[in-house]
């Protein structure tokens, strides 16, 4: 009778490849681009290093890097978001948007030793969930990168579950684009879960595909912008839906701020 139990030398190559990946991954990230990022003057020089680096440790790691769609980007300032499931995507995105996207970041990330500062060094935003003042700065400056025409890119998810499937996207990317009057661009990340997903702490070979799809119309129902969004990850994701078990379970500090007058 056939099972699903890999062979011997199944499990031995991928036992193989988990420690080759994590050496290379280790070397290049905190050994490599990390540094460099620290002592290098310039955000947009800063930028570069994280993109070509990422680039490097994939190619080093054995993982193609597949982008479909990289001319759906607006040349002006247009909001990303993207589904999330691996602590890995932050890196892919880093590596696949031009340099004037911000990402936007929880703000208990940029207390974590060493990568916080990095991330900051990148003039990343963060924002607080839990404070509603502070909230309202960071939505304030993130109106203010978009106006300059800077981009941002948002993991509309919020946060990543170990599980596969696509979770509700919050609010809040939708209606910082409905305040600022710009497209809203659904990007859709596909084996980073396989890779390094949630909760694993072990490297499984996948390739990464980046499908960036066209802008959403620019409009001033963010509700709309949301579902339309979702809608277009979700067909491409291939994960199911997970909305209906989790909305609503988290806040989304940039919602709280970000209400039209």
């Amino acid at each position: 009778m056939a099972t699903d139990t890999p062979s011997l030398p199944a499990r031995l190559l991928a036992g193989l490849y988990t420690a080759y990946a994590t050496l290379v991954f280790c070397i290049n990230t905190f050994l490599l681009i990390c540094p460099l990022i620290l002592i290098a003057p310039g955000k947009t020089l800063r930028r570069h290093i994280g993109a070509y680096g990422v680039r490097l440790g994939l190619m080093l790691m054995l993982v193609p890097l597949r982008i479909r769609g990289a001319g759906n980007l607006p040349a002006g300032p247009c909001i990303v978001v993207s589904n999330h499931a691996s602590y890995l995507d932050g890196l892919v995105m880093t590596a696949v948007l031009p340099r004037r996207f911000t990402f936007v970041i929880q703000h208990g990330v940029a207390s974590w030793f060493y990568a916080g500062t990095v991330l900051r060094r990148m003039g990343y935003r963060f924002v607080n969930r839990s404070s509603a003042r502070a909230g309202a700065v960071q939505t304030r400056a993130m109106l203010r990168d978009l106006h300059n025409g800077e981009s941002l890119a948002i993991f509309a998810e919020g946060t990543f579950k170990a599980e596969p499937g696509l979770l509700p996207f919050k609010n809040g990317a939708f209606l910082l684009a409905a305040k600022a009057g710009i497209p809203v661009v659904p990007v859709t990340i596909r084996g980073t879960r396989r890779l390094l997903g949630g909760g694993s702490v072990r490297f499984r070979w996948s390739a990464v595909e980046v499908d960036i799809a066209p802008p959403l119309p620019v409009g001033d129902h963010a509700a709309a912008l949301r579902d339309a969004a979702r809608a277009v990850v979700l067909a491409r994701c291939g994960e199911p839906d997970a909305a209906i078990a989790l909305a609503g379970a988290e806040p989304d500090p940039i919602a709280a701020t970000a209400e039209p007058a």
